[in-house]
């Protein structure tokens, strides 16, 4: 692709009614400054649909695409599934352990999203051994990195590949949250397909006290939450394998 795409993304807005006004005018804002919205879990404060709700008013309407995954606020209530529903009747593209294309600038771009999950990294990480509940930990883990890996494989043709998850799949973007619950925030299998496939950019949240920036070999990370941003949403500028970061000042 030779045409520059322009990508907004945020993680962890955690969106009630005590954020409609903010959320209102921060969605506004990106209408002419950006080709895609990419959400990274976290939608909702505790998983209400009346939570989601806000964020879909926000979303309904806008120009352009607006792609997103849940995060574990967004199942606090094991109301997922109508968290979901909301945001897909705004027209929010809701991708769980799936991938999507979007004709963009010219151009085909391809996101694979889903929520990730928790295992840990090198020195800390949970084996498949043991208790059964440990068990099914490690095998939700294994599947979310299998829809990855999928994901990246349907969308191979694209110009353009992003990864969209939740937990972190690289402990680079962690440093600054304690690391003794590192485990909780991610895990280094969800990076095993990254590592072959090797798409543009990988984007994620969840990690509030962590860093935005890291690598899984030569493909960038970056931790969008809010709360290490510092700003409603993060924009990325991407043009073939290369990408530009706003800057951070």
């Amino acid at each position: 692709m030779g045409t520059m795409v322009t990508i907004a993304a945020a993680g962890d807005v955690h969106a009630s009614e005590a954020t409609r006004a903010r959320l209102e005018q921060s969605f506004a804002a990106l209408e002419e400054r950006v080709d895609l919205v990419l959400l990274a879990g976290d939608l909702t404060t505790l998983g209400e649909p009346e939570q989601a709700q806000v964020l879909a008013d926000s979303c309904r309407g806008l120009r352009v695409p607006v792609c997103a995954v849940l995060g574990n606020h967004d199942l606090h209530c094991n109301r997922g599934e109508e968290v979901a529903a909301v945001l897909r009747d705004a027209g929010v593209h809701m991708l769980d352990r799936s991938a999507t294309t979007f004709e963009l600038a010219g151009g085909e771009v391809g996101i694979v999203g889903t929520k990730g999950f928790v295992g840990g990294f090198t020195g800390s990480s949970l084996p498949d051994f043991g208790e059964p509940l440990l068990r099914r930990v490690y095998a939700e883990t294994s599947a979310e990195a299998d829809a990855i890996r999928r994901g990246l494989q349907e969308i191979a043709h694209c110009g353009i590949r992003i990864v969209l998850l939740h937990y972190a799949p690289t402990s680079d973007t962690l440093h600054g949250e304690p690391e003794g619950i590192w485990t909780y925030l991610g895990s280094e299998r969800l990076a095993t397909p990254i590592a072959e496939y090797r798409p543009d950019v990988v984007l994620h949240g969840h990690a509030h006290g962590g860093s935005f920036e890291g690598a899984i070999g030569t493909t960038p990370v970056y931790n969008v939450a809010v709360h290490v941003t510092g700003r409603d949403f993060y924009v990325f500028e991407l043009e073939g394998h290369d990408v530009e970061v706003e800057t951070r000042t």
